[in-house]
C-alpha cells in the first residue's frame, strides 16, 4: 500500500498556529503588536510549506534554508530574515514542547549575514569647509571657544585621532600623563603622541594647519585653565576642567551646522574623513593603518571601500560613458 501524500493546509489558522498564537498571547504575556508580528511570521512559514507541500511539524533544516535563500534573493535584508527566523524558531521550540517533534528545524540556521556598513566620511569639500570655518561673528560669539573648537577640529580630521584619545591629551609629557596612559603634544616636532586603544602608544604627525591652531589655542587657554585638574589637560572646559568626549561632540555638532554642512558631524566622522582621504592621495593602506593604531590590517580595509565608492562618483561624473542608456548606441 503507497504512503499518503502529506495534507499540508497552509491555513495559519489551523490548530497548531493558533494555539501557538494563543500561547504567547496568554501565557507569555505578549504584546498584541508582537503577536501580530508573529502571526505574519507564520503566515509566510505556511505559504513555503504549502509550495512544498510539507506540514508544518514535518518541515526539516534543508527546508529553512532554501527559504531563506528564496527571501534573500528576494532582496529581503539579512536583519529582517533573522526576525522571522526567530519568530519560527520560537513556534517549533513550542513544538517541541508540545511532543509534536523531536528536533527544531530552525535551530541552527542562520540569516545571511549583512554587509559591514560603510563608515560615513565627508567629502574633501565638505571637511576643507569645517576645517576653515571661522567662527561665529554675532554678539553670542566667544573667541575663546572658537579658538578651542578649531583646535580639535584640525586635530580630529588632520591627525584621525579617537574621541577619547584627543580628551586625554594633555599639554605636554610629564610623569602623571605618563602613569595616567595619556597622550600630549609636541608642536616643536609638529606631533601627537597618542595613548591609543590596548593602552597603545603611536605618534601621529600634525599638519602645519593643526600646528597653528593649537598654536592659538594654548595661546588664550591660559584665560580659563586656573585649576589644579586643568594645568595638564589640553582641551578644557569653561569651568577649567578636562573637557568630556559628549561636550566634544556637542560642540562639533554645533560648529557644523553653523559652517554650513548639511549633515551634523560627529567626531569619527572626522577619523572616517582622514582615513579616506589620505588613502585616495597615498593609496598606501599600511600607513592609514598605522597612522590610525588599528592592530589588524582588516579593520583598516573597510576604508578601500569609502575609496573605490570616491572613485565610482567620480567615474559617474566625469566618464562620458557612464551613463550611458542600455542598448543605446
Amino acid at each position: 500500500m503507497a504512503a499518503s501524500a502529506p495534507n499540508p493546509t497552509g491555513d495559519i489558522n489551523g490548530p497548531l498556529v493558533e494555539r501557538y498564537l494563543e500561547h504567547v498571547r496568554v501565557q507569555k504575556r505578549l504584546a498584541a503588536r508582537t503577536v501580530t508580528l508573529y502571526q505574519l511570521d507564520l503566515e509566510k512559514l505556511a505559504g513555503f510549506a504549502a509550495a512544498v507541500p510539507v506540514d508544518l511539524p514535518a518541515v526539516l533544516p534543508a527546508h529553512v534554508r532554501r527559504w531563506v535563500a528564496q527571501m534573500h534573493a528576494g532582496g529581503r535584508s539579512g536583519r529582517g530574515i533573522a526576525l522571522i527566523l526567530s519568530g519560527w524558531r520560537g513556534f517549533y521550540a513550542w513544538l517541541g514542547r508540545e511532543g509534536r517533534i523531536a528536533a527544531n528545524p530552525v535551530q541552527d540556521v542562520r540569516a545571511p549575514r549583512q554587509p559591514r556598513p560603510l563608515p560615513k566620511a565627508l567629502g574633501v569639500d565638505e571637511a576643507v569647509q569645517l576645517a576653515g570655518y571661522p567662527g561665529a561673528d554675532d554678539e553670542a560669539a566667544d573667541p575663546w571657544l572658537d579658538a578651542r573648537d578649531a583646535a580639535i577640529v584640525e586635530l580630529l580630521y588632520g591627525s584621525g585621532l579617537r574621541v577619547g584619545e584627543l580628551t586625554g591629551l594633555d599639554v605636554a609629557a610629564s610623569d602623571g600623563a605618563l602613569r595616567a596612559g595619556r597622550g600630549w603634544i609636541d608642536l616643536p616636532a609638529a606631533e601627537v603622541q597618542v595613548q591609543g586603544k590596548g593602552g597603545k602608544r603611536r605618534t601621529v604627525p600634525l599638519g602645519q594647519a593643526a600646528v597653528a591652531a593649537l598654536t592659538h589655542w594654548l595661546a588664550v587657554r591660559g584665560a580659563v585653565a586656573t585649576t589644579e585638574q586643568a594645568t595638564s589637560a589640553l582641551f578644557i572646559g569653561r569651568h577649567g576642567t578636562r573637557l568630556t568626549a559628549q561636550s566634544v561632540w556637542q560642540r562639533l555638532r554645533r560648529r557644523s551646522l553653523l559652517a554650513g554642512l548639511a549633515t551634523p558631524v560627529h567626531p569619527h566622522m572626522l577619523r572616517h574623513s582622514f582615513a579616506s582621504h589620505v588613502l585616495q592621495s597615498s593609496g598606501d593602506l599600511r600607513a592609514v593603518q598605522e597612522l590610525l593604531g588599528h592592530a589588524s590590517i582588516a579593520t583598516t580595509q573597510v576604508y578601500t571601500r569609502l575609496d573605490f565608492q570616491h572613485l565610482a562618483k567620480a567615474y559617474d561624473a566625469a566618464h562620458p560613458r557612464a551613463h550611458r542608456k542600455p542598448g543605446g548606441k
